[in-house]
């Protein structure tokens, strides 16, 4: 992890490269580094820290040449240091690599290459790919990586040249996601395609076990074991402009303030009103198929499985399907009972991450039919599950995931609705959600009108150790994603816990210095958590609420409160979770953090 560009054409690379690597900054990282080819030699600069860091670095020594690769290291194996960093060379010094992933055998092979007379500069596992690339290397650049990753045991994303071959670049995946760029004259390699967007919007996703060689001009696609590969060029659904951050002074706040276009993307074309049902196109499923569904997973990792948890409650309560979710990098490991009336979904923003991945592999592996819920059109899940459905919520850069967990849920919705309507789910029940489906935008928007009030309740509990989340029913996975958001970008110690599940030992934690956030707008549950709430203060806990306009009798329980507009029951986490978004990220402002880059995070994990 966590960033690749490569670049070779008639620009000056380390402008192309530098600019590219800005534009991963969001995937996380810790070091960056690049390396051109001029004039029969390396031209490197890598520094640890941001990409500032490094610009300061090619200011003061320049680095020129027309082919180039660039890297955001996001550490692994070795500290963040400068020696870390990323390209690394091989012995001669004529190969130099980048490379997301993790080479697993890469100590055994490393002991090799000591025996064989290499002497290493860094503790990373990449530069033991590097000099075995050039182990292998006896002319053919492409050849000597191709016998390389023949010996490699592990994941990568690579991007590799060699000073006596400045016209060309060699790229190889598995497990990492890579894909190259076609422009005029001028071609490029990226491990996300918004790195090369401003450049061009024509794109080849590889596959795993496949290499690229690039020139100038052309690229020929060719598998590990040299079988030549027809790719399929897609032109990228977004613009340059979509991944700027505009007026907004972060991405977060940006991507917070375009939930109800999210929402509308989400639902658009999806709601057939004279059927009082939903269309979900791609998931290749038949009526037939879907009534024997009796059963339903969700596999993610961290807010999309929060997503999947709503998700569960809202498919009981409309379809009464039963419904489990599942940490992806639990479920790929156990043996989990699964029969053939089963569906399973695996729910990714980036459509890449690694454990979710995995357990899709695992479940395919086993014959279940598994589909994919991702916003990246033409990532690994998406081309590898049966079938599913795009979020279309276009880029998301800040790490801590925002408009994408409000997209999942308004898809989970509609599957709720279509599974209800096959089954028990009355006409009028379900014409009644989606009618109020489509209101949720407008309701989104009188919310974050509400930013300034919301900031002023953050700056007075900014210096807070620690935060309790609490809620009940299907607000209850919104009070872990509010947790959630609070830790990633602030670095505040905060729980998200059943409000009733309280009192068996989180109580202990309650204090006048710790904040209890308690979702609790009107709803079949609303005098059971205004009792939980009594509790809290009773104690001297301080008490955030989340409430429904209108409702004084909580706000009188509350020191703070944080209102939004009523809405049905099933429906509540499309609202409930936007104030806890804009209450995390006005907290970490005035805490001063990094909001889109928090520490030791990365956007897309393609590691375990």
């Amino acid at each position: 992890m966590c960033g690749i560009i490569g670049y070779i054409g008639t620009k000056p690379a380390p402008n192309v490269i530098l600019e590219g690597l800005r534009r991963l900054e969001y995937r996380g990282y810790d070091s960056a580094g690049i390396v051109t080819l001029n004039n029969g030699q390396f031209e490197l600069r890598k520094k640890t820290g941001r990409i500032n860091d490094l610009a300061a670095v090619l200011k003061k020594s320049p680095a020129h040449g027309h082919t180039g690769i660039g890297h955001t290291r996001w550490a692994t194996h070795g500290a963040p240091t400068d020696a870390n960093a990323h390209p690394h060379l091989d012995q001669s010094g004529k190969i130099a690599l980048v490379h997301n992933g993790v080479i697993e055998n890469h100590q055994s092979l490393k002991d090799k290459l000591i025996a064989a007379g290499h002497q290493f500069l860094s503790q990373t596992d990449t530069e033991v790919l590097a000099h075995l690339i050039g182990n292998f290397y006896k002319g053919d650049l492409t050849e000597a990586v191709r016998l390389a990753l023949k010996d490699i045991v592990g994941t990568y994303g690579i991007a590799c040249v060699h000073v006596d071959h400045p016209e060309i670049i060699v790229g190889a995946r598995r497990g990492s996601p890579l894909l190259l760029g076609i422009g005029r004259n001028e071609n490029f390699l990226a491990s996300d395609v918004s790195a090369i967007i401003a450049h061009t919007r024509r794109v080849v996703y590889l596959n795993d076990f496949e290499l690229v060689t690039l020139t100038r001009d052309d690229f020929q696609v060719s598998t590990i074991e040299a079988a030549t590969v027809t790719p399929q060029v897609r032109e990228v659904e977004y613009a340059a402009e979509e991944v700027e951050r505009g007026k907004f002074p972060h991405y977060m706040l940006k991507e917070i303030f375009e939930q109800p276009r999210v929402v509308e993307n989400a639902l658009r074309g999806r709601i057939v009103h004279d059927e009082a049902t939903a269309r979900l196109g791609g998931l290749n499923l038949s009526p037939a198929d879907l009534r024997a569904v009796d059963r339903i997973i969700f596999i993610a990792c961290g807010t999309a499985l929060h997503a999947g948890m709503v998700g569960k409650y809202v498919l009981e309560e409309l379809a009464r399907i039963p419904t489990e979710t599942d940490y992806a990098s639990e479920f790929r490991y156990r043996n989990s009972p699964i029969d053939k009336h089963t569906l399973v979904f695996a729910i990714s923003q980036s459509g890449e991450t690694i454990d979710t991945l995995a357990a899709v592999r695992e479940c395919r592996r086993k014959g279940h039919k598994t589909l994919g819920i991702v916003n990246s059109v033409g990532s690994t899940i998406a081309r590898e599950v049966d079938g599913g459905t795009y979020m279309h919520a276009g880029p998301e850069i800040g790490v801590a995931a925002t408009k994408t967990f409000l997209s999942q849920i308004t898809i989970l919705t509609l599957l709720a609705v279509l599974m209800g309507r096959m089954r028990h789910l009355a006409s009028t029940r379900g014409a009644e959600i989606l009618k109020e489906l489509e209101t949720i935008p407008g309701k989104i928007e009188r919310i974050l009108q509400q930013t300034d009030a919301i900031q002023k309740v953050a700056q007075k509990y900014c210096d807070a150790k620690s935060f309790l989340f609490l809620a009940r029913q299907f607000n209850f996975p919104i009070a872990l994603e509010g947790a959630l958001k609070l830790k990633e970008i602030s670095y505040i110690h905060a729980e998200g816990y059943p409000a009733a599940e309280m009192k068996h030992g989180p109580i202990a934690l309650v204090d006048p210095h710790t904040p209890s956030v308690f979702i609790a707008p009107r709803n079949s549950v609303s005098d059971k958590t205004m009792a939980n709430i009594e509790e809290v203060k009773a104690r001297k806990g301080p008490v955030i609420v989340v409430a429904t306009e209108g409702d004084t009798a909580t706000a009188q329980k509350a020191d703070d409160v944080l209102y939004i507009p009523d809405t049905n029951e099933c429906l509540q986490p499309l609202l409930t979770v936007i104030p806890l978004q804009l209450l995390a990220y006005h907290i970490a402002v005035a805490r001063g953090c990094d909001v889109d880059k928090p520490r030791n995070l990365a956007k897309s994990v393609t590691v375990e």
